[in-house]
């Protein structure tokens, strides 16, 4: 299984339209240099030979960091470069595969929905949900109906491993969000479509070490 240490508190996921002012390597750079925990490399329309000359790019500049990459469902890519994990959807390739192919200390990380979803995780297999939407998000159009901070909250509490909250969050969120059982917050928009992707990052990695604090957490 994955280090108990990982820490998913502020965890940037990419859109490589949202990140174009700047460009995805950039983008995440910036982020990581404003606080962000771990990078999940998402860009459901590249190709996969896209993916991999990006997820070399971003290993070669967070080499050292401690800062997991997480792939985006593509099982073969996060292979091919030596990314850290990846994250697969409830219709995507099964967290098995993934822990077969990537071996124990992969991080492997499964989006749930709802309850069902969530009393269904495999805690041997999966490491880590991702819960949402939260809100409502242009970032994803065909998303499930937003479950709001007491949908989360079921569904948190629901799940055998720790839960990311994602849609539509931002820095104002983060309280809220721990609040309602989970460990950290994934952000899409709130960094990439910034105009200063480091400060959005840090803003948010501030709050969460003073929820954090607060809540007896060490960060």
């Amino acid at each position: 299984m994955a280090d108990p240490s990982l820490d998913l508190s502020v965890y940037l996921v990419t859109d490589a339209v949202q990140c174009r002012r700047l460009g995805l390597v950039e983008t995440v750079v910036a982020a990581i240099r404003g606080g962000v925990t771990a990078v999940q490399l998402r860009d459901k329309q590249a190709t996969d030979s896209e993916l991999i000359r990006q997820g070399r790019e971003l290993l070669r500049h967070m080499s050292g960091s401690g800062i997991p990459l997480i792939v985006n469902d593509r099982l073969d890519v996060a292979a091919e470069i030596g990314a850290d994990g990846v994250h697969v959807g409830q219709a995507d390739a099964a967290a098995r595969q993934v822990r077969e192919r990537l071996g124990a200390n992969a991080v492997v990380g499964l989006s749930v929905q709802t309850l069902e979803h969530a009393q269904a995780v495999d805690s041997i297999l999966v490491d880590y949900v991702g819960v949402g939407p939260v809100f409502a998000t242009r970032t994803k159009p065909d998303h499930a109906r937003p479950l709001g901070f007491c949908g989360l909250a079921d569904v948190c509490a629901a799940s055998p491993v720790p839960a990311v909250a994602i849609g539509g969050l931002r820095a104002e969120h983060v309280a809220a969000v721990w609040s309602a059982g989970a460990v950290g917050v994934a952000l899409v928009s709130a960094i990439c479509s910034a105009a200063d992707p480091e400060q959005a990052a840090r803003a948010v990695a501030d709050v969460s070490r003073r929820v954090r604090a607060a809540a007896g957490v060490q960060a």
